[in-house]
């Protein structure tokens, strides 16, 4: 059996640990939108990577694997053409990811990634006066 790669199935490179995913929430960098949280936080990879989570908030497991579905398919569609190569983004699905229509969680995207890709790029200039920074 030969190997494949699954970017070259799916054209998305996922986030392969738990600390991954913790490295973005610890950014504090995110967006919050009616439809998803969208989180992001540089790395030294040259690639985007995704991570996607629905909790039990989202609902049962039929909710929670739908919502997660359509977050996938979004991030093919919609945030593979504006993704910045060395992110990780992780997509938080809410409680109405499932049943939102599609044309609002694009808008939430669009506004989200325009939110995030600003706070990046303040953070990787290295201002640390910028709104809503919090100091240690």
């Amino acid at each position: 059996m030969t190997y494949r790669d699954p970017a070259a199935v799916t054209g998305l490179v996922s986030i392969p640990s738990r600390a991954g995913f913790l490295a973005a929430r610890a950014s504090g960098i995110k967006a919050v939108s009616a439809g998803f949280i969208l989180q992001a936080t540089p790395t030294e990879h040259d690639v985007w990577r995704l991570g996607l989570t629905a909790s039990k908030k989202t609902g049962n497991a039929v909710r929670r694997n739908r919502a997660r579905r359509r977050l996938r398919a979004l991030a093919r569609t919609e945030l593979a053409q504006r993704a910045k190569g060395g992110t990780d983004y992780v997509i938080i699905a809410r409680h109405n990811t499932a049943d939102r229509p599609w044309a609002d969680l694009v808008r939430d995207l669009d506004k989200a990634l325009g939110y995030l890709h600003r706070r990046l790029a303040q953070h990787r200039s290295g201002d640390a006066s910028t709104e809503g920074a919090t100091k240690s």
